[in-house]
């Protein structure tokens, strides 16, 4: 996923934030750029959690990266969900 760049980042992890805030239904409570940086750090835990599987997350291209990124934000979406609910 490194191979990317900067741009691909962003819109493959805009993308996948959006579309993971509107499955755990937090799309109300976040925008654009908290979408992205969602998305972006949803990439990098989606990208650990599959290589700990052994899955090659690096030459995947484009289609498997926004999978990952998608995974990731929704994971990441939950557990923050879970800590707001526990305060």
């Amino acid at each position: 996923m490194l191979g990317l760049g900067i741009i691909g980042w962003i819109i493959i992890g805009g993308l996948a934030g959006w579309i993971g805030s509107k499955i755990m239904g937090t799309d109300e409570q976040q925008g654009i750029v908290l979408n992205i940086v969602v998305g972006v750090v949803g990439g990098l835990l989606g990208g650990f959690l599959l290589s700990i599987f052994g899955v090659d997350v690096e030459s995947a291209g484009w289609f498997f990266s926004f999978f990952t990124c998608l995974l990731g934000a929704v994971i990441l979406l939950w557990i923050v969900n879970a800590v707001r609910s526990r305060t």
